[in-house]
């Protein structure tokens, strides 16, 4: 706006209104995420998803999410100001404030508490150079390759067999340790250690020995032994399911704990509905103002009867109620997790895992164990929770930043109400599109299913009552025009799960392997097939199965809940550490670097300011919005906008082609690859003639590498400009 304003294009917004654009904007990304984690387990479950459902769900849990912070506002966002962080809507203060003028500053309750146009000068330099910093920084490391994006040290077999330590070389989470603090980062790095220095050497330990897979195993591979197994493996196939039950536990104390402040917020917004909130001449301040709960609890009835009567759902009345009760739970949990330790570090999968843990109990203990529909609906209930609880931490940071900018909540709410409807409606297209370019069409084997074998009509899928018809796609959709009908397979009595073309006799003819999370890698003819990884959807499924087939290892699930409770008992947190058990130590591990040098800085501040008579809440004020907040606000600002660039080259095929030559480069790959491609006599789609072109001495030092990035010392010379940058 700053600007299209010096070009007459437009006038010059205030902090305010950039505000609102913000918050409008940072609405799909915590959509986007919900969608992305829950939605694609319904292909890997091997049914179809539909457009509607995916939209539905979008819709409703971004509507759920907003509805049900409204209220925690006044609890979370204000009466907890100073305990709760929120290191990103911290930092989206600090930029907005860094940017604005003195007549936009004058503008917001902000015009006092500065310091005049020097400080906010100097204020904006720091985060303008920490912005550039985290933008190059993470361009290079994420785009062009330049350094190692995780170093790890594995221990050898004779120290500690199994364990691990990693780093993820990203400005942004060392900024939000900076701002979260010692305390919070120390103990959800102790999480990750348990994880990855106890935890996952025990397993190892014991396990190494066993010849047949110990259940549950890795959701893609159930076959594969422990002795076999990365720390990685180990992770995905049983600390997932330990870490989600610590962090229910943790989630639940929390909110127990909570219960008092929550129900403070709570009365002040009835107080609100019955006009008694406001001052002696009937105002409320401007910047109190919420969205009116008559609207919150008009807006909540509307979506249980949406959620109920929506035919799309199939979730019905009794899984409206779950939604909004565990939606409630689990917003709740998000907005004061986000708070303690950031956006970036919020489990909010292991809520939707506790989500479908306790929905799926629920459909156990009614009977309701038949795939279809009720693997289905229990995904779209834990779809929405998942989208509500995300988005309910995505918009307690945009409050927070209101809140430290003086913004009006209600004009918030609005906007971030149109942001999420927004990109709702373009979320569901976009999913389907994404999957429909990866998806691939594997002709049958003859030895796939017995000779004999047919496909009943009753297990066939019907679409208005009569039997749902689909043609071949890919490669396929040209040499084969017949109508096929379509059966999804969740038996796997009957042959390989997933979703079939079944010709009119009843023999499978096509496996419809989905684009995204995809089992299949290679054509018939061998050519290698790039289905989009789904992790985290995989688990979803694997839950879903699990419960409804009375499989899921409850031990592992029992074992995180009490890791949490001896925490309690012991007077530590028990969520932060909960948080850093389910998440990769390489995502703590930076976090708690950034929350040691604000250790540092704090000792140098307070003996700095010891002379000064302040009290020791003013004092930590002043560390709270030291220039070491504003360096660490403009790291998360810039690595954050450097994600885009990420996604904009993964899309636009000459950047994707700029990107992969990177990689080549720093792999040390580009000589085998373009040997092979001559080999295989130039095929079309990849072109090495640039590379070959070359000098010999150019194709020597490019054919080596970049040590940074890839060899025998990657690991500790990818570290060097991550201390630097520390």
């Amino acid at each position: 706006f700053r600007l299209l304003s010096k070009i007459g294009l437009t006038k010059d917004a205030t902090i305010l209104e950039n505000n609102i654009v913000q918050t409008a904007g940072s609405a799909g990304e915590s959509i986007a995420f919900g969608i992305g984690v829950t939605m694609p387990a319904i292909l890997i479950l091997g049914f179809d998803l539909e457009i509607w459902r995916v939209t539905m769900v979008a819709v409703l849990g971004g509507l759920l999410g907003i509805l049900m912070m409204i209220p925690l506002r006044r609890a979370l966002i204000k009466d907890q100001h100073g305990l709760l962080k929120y290191p990103e809507g911290t930092a989206c203060a600090e930029v907005l404030k860094a940017g604005a003028s003195k007549e936009s500053r004058e503008a917001s309750h902000e015009g006092d508490a500065t310091d005049g146009d020097d400080s906010a000068l100097q204020g904006g330099k720091i985060i303008t150079v920490g912005f550039l910093i985290g933008f190059v920084y993470k361009s290079l490391v994420d785009v062009f390759s330049f350094f190692n994006p995780e170093p790890t040290k594995e221990f050898s077999d004779n120290t500690l067999k199994g364990g691990s330590v990693a780093l993820e070389n990203n400005p942004a989470l060392l900024g939000v340790g900076y701002i979260i603090g010692p305390y919070i980062s120390a103990i959800m790095f102790g999480g990750g250690v348990l994880s990855y220095l106890v935890l996952i050497p025990m397993i190892r330990f014991f396990g190494d020995a066993l010849t047949t897979p110990l259940p549950p195993g890795l959701p893609a591979n159930p076959t594969k032994l422990i002795n076999a197994m990365s720390s990685g493996d180990i992770r995905n196939a049983y600390i997932l399911y330990i870490g989600a039950g610590a962090v229910v536990a943790g989630g639940l104390i929390s909110l127990a704990r909570s219960i008092p402040t929550i129900w403070h917020g709570l009365k002040s917004g009835l107080a609100d509905l019955r006009g008694t909130h406001a001052d002696a001449e009937g105002n409320l301040s401007r910047t109190d103002q919420d969205i009116s709960m008559k609207w919150v609890i008009v807006g909540i009835l509307a979506l249980i009867v949406a959620i109920t009567f929506i035919p799309t759902l199939k979730v019905g009345f009794l899984g409206a109620i779950l939604i909004i009760i565990f939606g409630f739970l689990f917003v709740t949990v998000s907005s004061r997790l986000t708070g303690e330790v950031g956006s970036s570090s919020n489990p909010i999968s292991g809520m939707t895992v506790a989500t479908l843990l306790f929905t799926c109990l629920i459909f156990l203990l009614l009977g309701w164990t038949a795939p279809n529909p009720y693997f289905v609906t229990a995904l779209s209930v834990g779809g929405i929770v998942c989208i509500a609880a995300s988005n309910g931490g995505t918009t307690s940071q945009d409050l927070k930043t209101g809140f430290l900018v003086g913004s009006t909540p209600r004009k918030q709410q609005i906007a971030i109400l149109v942001g999420a409807l927004a990109s709702a409606l373009i979320l569901g297209p976009l999913l389907l599109w994404l999957n429909d370019a990866k998806t691939y069409y594997k002709p049958v084997d003859a030895a796939a299913f017995k000779t004999e074998f047919r496909v009943r009509e009753d297990q066939l899928t019907k679409d208005g009552g009569s039997f749902k018809s689909e043609k071949a796609g890919g490669k396929f959709a040209v040499s084969d025009t017949n109508n096929y009908r379509v059966w999804h397979n969740t038996d796997p009595n009957s042959g390989g799960l997933g979703k079939y073309l079944v010709d009119n006799q009843g023999r499978p003819v096509y496996l419809v392997d989905p684009g995204i999370g995809g089992t299949v890698t290679k054509d018939e003819n061998g050519n290698k097939l790039e289905p989009y990884p789904a992790p985290k959807p995989i688990l979803m499924s694997y839950i879903i199965k699990g419960i409804l087939s009375q499989e899921l290892p409850w031990g592992l699930v029992l074992i995180g809940v009490m890791i949490a409770l001896v925490l309690e008992l012991t007077g530590i947190p028990s969520l932060a550490f909960a948080v850093g058990v389910y998440l990769p130590i390489s995502t703590s591990a930076p976090i708690f670097v950034g929350g040691a040098i604000r250790w540092a800085v704090d000792l140098y501040l307070k003996k700095k300011l010891a002379r000064s008579n302040m009290t020791e809440e003013e004092v930590i004020a002043e560390t709270d919005k030291s220039n070491g907040v504003l360096l660490s606000s403009g790291y998360i600002a810039g690595a954050s906008v450097a994600g885009i660039l990420f996604a904009i080259f993964a899309f636009v095929p000459v950047l994707a082609k700029i990107q992969t030559n990177f990689g080549e480069w720093a792999g040390g790959k580009l000589l085998e690859n373009s040997a092979l491609w001559l080999q295989k006599g130039k095929p079309e789609g990849i072109n090495y003639d640039w590379f070959l072109n070359l000098s010999d001495g150019t194709k020597d030092f490019l054919a080596k590498g970049n040590p940074f990035f890839a060899g025998n010392n990657a690991d500790w010379l990818g570290m060097i400009p991550f201390w630097i940058l520390a």
